[in-house]
């Protein structure tokens, strides 16, 4: 039976769920580990999901049974205002029955953004993101400087989490050392989830 990773975001240009893609690389290649990636609703002005029950592209729309299922878990949000983005505070929010029966006490779990700019609020989104998961009693794991793309990187990249600058027009592609940093990050949470599996 294969360590199921959980890679959880919102994306609503692109950036995001690129970054997802190079996590789930790095999740997927540790031996007996397998990717598993979800993504959230938009959300009206009124916080009511307003998406058609499928998303038109893309992974499927998290499950409850995600949560149950997975051994770790990947958040990834673009910045907005220096916090995650609304769908998934929305997600969040309605996640106090798994808090409540402890469903993800123990799992690892680790945090990946996208900005606009280089000083876009990229660590407190990470931060913040990490809260409710401390709640939910996760194991909170980030990006060693072992990783020498934390020191080479120009762009995004911190031992929070990875993280990448999509440019003011969100235009921006992943650029290697950002993607070698969220594969890095998928292969992390995977061999520890993989070990606390044991």
């Amino acid at each position: 039976m294969s360590t199921r990773i959980l890679i959880l975001y919102y994306s609503r240009h692109g950036a995001t769920a690129a970054m997802a893609r190079h996590i789930a690389r790095g999740v997927d290649s540790v031996t007996g580990c397998e990717s598993v990636l979800r993504t959230v609703p938009k959300v009206s002005p009124d916080f009511d999901p307003s998406a058609d029950d499928l998303p038109a592209d893309g992974p499927p729309y998290v499950d409850p049974e995600d949560l149950a299922d997975c051994d770790g878990l990947l958040l990834g949000s673009p910045t907005r205002f220096g916090n995650m983005a609304a769908p998934l505070k929305y997600f969040l929010d309605t996640t106090s029955g798994d808090w409540l029966s402890g469903t993800l006490a123990g799992k690892p779990a680790g945090v990946f953004t996208s900005t606009s700019s280089l000083h876009g609020g990229q660590e407190s989104t990470l931060l913040a993101m990490m809260l409710p998961l401390l709640h939910h009693g996760m194991l909170i794991c980030g990006i060693p400087y072992q990783e020498p793309g934390l020191t080479r990187t120009t762009s995004g990249g911190t031992p929070y989490g990875a993280t990448h600058v999509a440019g003011a027009q969100g235009d921006r592609s992943v650029d290697d050392i950002e993607a070698e940093l969220c594969r890095a990050q998928g292969r992390r949470i995977a061999e520890l989830a993989r070990t606390l599996a044991r």
